[in-house]
């Protein structure tokens, strides 16, 4: 089986620094040659996932400068690359709204991803397209579509990659875009109340820079709060995984939260908001804590009795990457199957 991996070409896979859907699609294209599963990767040509790539683009293009061009090389890009794929693939896996269009390009049996919140025009564009394969990354998301063909398949982690640390720093940590959504501000408030400091890392986006001046911004002294930038994979491991405890008081109802796998793989809990996907990914009492208040987080905040072992057992038993790869590795065999039934007799 070879399988056409076809990424946006804006972010390398996978990425230097922001970028989950770039993430995950290197953990799972790594994941299935790791199964025997053939991989072609189509992405940028700056991408260093250890697998075969293809790429129209030589240079990565973020953060975007103006979006109509940017459609308009998400187009061109996914245009080639399913027709490169078509000749030399048995089934194509997209990863973004501007590919599916493309989808009806290629005879090929074709599996979406969902990366994105439920917006009504996107499941409208999915209505048109009742012959692809979706897969919904978490119950939550799949609760909020009406999708006529699809699966639910959780991330996973390369654990290789993440540095279990059993002793901790008296600090917080915060990773994730600084946007209203994300709580970067209650996660500030949870830290005073607290009083434990805070370390925050995560990309500015020039949509959210507003915010970041007048709700951030004020509170950065460099010693109680700090801001770090965006983090790498480096960056991470060090900031995570010597944290007591990563704070995720989203506003909104994400659809699954890479971050929360990276923390727990340091053997860091998430202490959270209960919204979206959070009830799935983080184990009450046994990874991190849930409330629904920032009340509840200030008080688990103050106490984490939780066993820095036990929380990357917990991830390496439901969120691995070999988890992740034999999930998608059996909906595809699945595919096949039925296509080979359904085929007319020579």
């Amino acid at each position: 089986m070879r399988v056409g991996l076809i990424a946006p070409p804006f972010i390398p896979v996978p990425p230097v620094e922001y970028g989950g859907t770039e993430l995950f699609i290197a953990d799972l294209a790594e994941g299935l040659q790791n199964l025997g599963i053939e991989v072609i990767v189509y992405t940028n040509g700056e991408a260093t996932v250890n697998a075969k790539r293809r790429w129209l683009f030589e240079k990565a293009q973020w953060p975007l400068q103006g979006d109509d061009y940017a459609v308009l090389k998400d187009v061109e890009h996914t245009a080639w690359a399913i027709n490169d794929a078509s000749n030399t693939c048995d089934i194509l896996h997209l990863n973004s709204a501007q590919a599916l269009p493309c989808s009806r390009l290629s005879k090929l049996p074709v599996v979406y991803t969902l990366h994105h919140p439920t917006d009504r025009q996107l499941s409208a564009l999915y209505s048109r397209h009742p012959d692809l394969h979706y897969v919904c990354i978490s119950n939550d998301q799949s609760s909020r579509e009406h999708l006529p063909n699809f699966n639910i398949v959780h991330h996973g982690v390369d654990l290789s990659k993440y540095q279990l640390r059993t002793q901790k720093q008296p600090y917080l940590s915060f990773i994730g875009r600084i946007a209203p959504i994300k709580g970067t501000h209650l996660a500030i408030e949870i830290a005073k109340r607290a009083e434990i400091p805070l370390k925050i890392a995560g990309e500015i986006q020039p949509a959210y820079n507003d915010y970041f001046e007048a709700k951030v911004r004020p509170h950065i002294d460099g010693k109680f709060i700090e801001y770090l930038g965006l983090a790498d994979l480096t960056t991470k491991n060090e900031l995570l995984g010597n944290s007591l405890a990563m704070l995720f008081p989203i506003k909104w109802d994400e659809p699954f939260g890479l971050v929360m796998l990276e923390a727990m793989a340091c053997g860091t809990p998430v202490l959270a908001l209960r919204a979206g996907s959070v009830p799935e990914i983080v184990k009450h009492g046994t990874s991190g804590f849930v409330s629904r208040t920032i009340d509840g987080l200030v008080r688990h905040t103050k106490h984490i009795p939780l066993d820095p072992l036990q929380i990357r057992e917990y991830v390496q038993q439901h969120f691995s990457q070999q988890r992740m790869a034999q999930h998608y590795c059996a909906l595809y065999e699945q595919i096949l199957r039925f296509l080979r039934r359904d085929a007319p007799a020579a």
